[in-house]
């Protein structure tokens, strides 16, 4: 009984509690889990996604309030327009010297009213009369003339007999003038404008505007002259030198072509005269770009618009 007892007893040990299995060490659980247990969450029922609606709104500028009306300045103060003066000349009635008597005359009126007071500005959109005649501002004129001999360059002389303005009275309404100066006996390219900037520009030594002479002289010149006449030498108004020289007729070389870009008074004949030599013919055939190319002695033209766009690129 008791060995039965002691068998009894070791089966109830290895089984534990009766009609379970016994458990197996040393592999995983199985069946519920022992210990503690999570808390079951109760999950929300999962809301759909509807996407978000643009609308698009009209667009609206924003009024500005309106500005207050600005009242006109006085004309003798405003930095605005141009001087009734130089208004006038490029009207082509007179220069602006002559202009400010006129002025003072009191014969020029804006918009209905006398202007006697000099230095007065003319805005946009202005009436401007001289002497009950209305002026515009004048197109600028740009033209090129071959001058011939015997013409003196300038606008008004009593004591000349033929003026350049004589060939070109009747290329324009505009009132233009020459650009630099020939002398009587002196040929060649002579430009005519209204645009006094660019008048300014051109004649300026500072620009060093090109401007090539054939020269005829009475004798060969010399090698040694050459090289001097390049070289520089004192005038009687100071310091002169040719930017180039060259023959032109290598045999005779009494024609030379010669570059220079002061605007002296009769400068290429006094730096020939310095040396010994006379002057028979004297012609411009270049001035700032421009040529003689198909311009006949004595003819004009006017300038292309290529042509007045390089002058005022230089």
């Amino acid at each position: 009984m008791n060995r039965q007892n002691n068998r009894s007893g070791s089966s109830a040990r290895n089984t534990g509690k009766p009609g379970r299995p016994p458990k197996k060490t040393g592999s995983a659980p199985t069946g519920k889990r022992v210990g503690k247990s999570r808390p079951v969450v109760k999950e929300e029922p999962k809301k759909e996604f509807a996407p978000r609606k643009w609308e698009k709104k009209p667009f609206a500028r924003k009024t500005q309030a309106e500005k207050p009306v600005k009242q006109p300045k006085d004309r003798t103060l405003s930095s605005e327009g141009m001087r009734l003066n130089r208004y006038i000349a490029n009207s082509g009635v007179c220069s602006r010297r002559e202009a400010d008597t006129y002025i003072t005359a009191g014969v020029v009126t804006i918009n209905g009213k006398v202007v006697t007071e000099l230095g007065t500005r003319v805005i946009p959109g202005d009436e401007v009369r001289f002497d009950g005649r209305l002026l515009s501002a004048e197109k600028k004129v740009y033209l090129l003339l071959n001058k011939p001999k015997d013409f003196v360059t300038t606008t008004e002389d009593p004591h000349a007999e033929r003026t350049v303005m004589e060939l070109v009275r009747n290329a324009c309404d505009e009132r233009i003038y020459p650009v630099g100066r020939l002398d009587r006996n002196t040929t060649g390219l002579l430009l005519f404008t209204n645009d006094g900037d660019l008048s300014k520009k051109l004649t300026h030594p500072s620009h060093n505007m090109k401007k090539v002479y054939q020269v005829s002289l009475d004798k060969p010149l010399t090698k040694s002259d050459m090289e001097r006449v390049a070289d520089g030498f004192e005038l009687e108004d100071g310091f002169i030198a040719a930017d180039a020289i060259s023959y032109i007729d290598a045999e005779a070389k009494t024609e030379i072509g010669i570059e220079i870009h002061s605007g002296k008074n009769r400068i290429v004949r006094r730096i020939f005269e310095h040396l010994g030599y006379r002057v028979k013919k004297l012609d411009r055939v270049l001035f700032a770009g421009l040529t003689k190319k198909n311009l006949p002695r004595g003819k004009w033209r006017f300038l292309t618009d290529n042509e007045v766009k390089f002058l005022k690129m230089n």
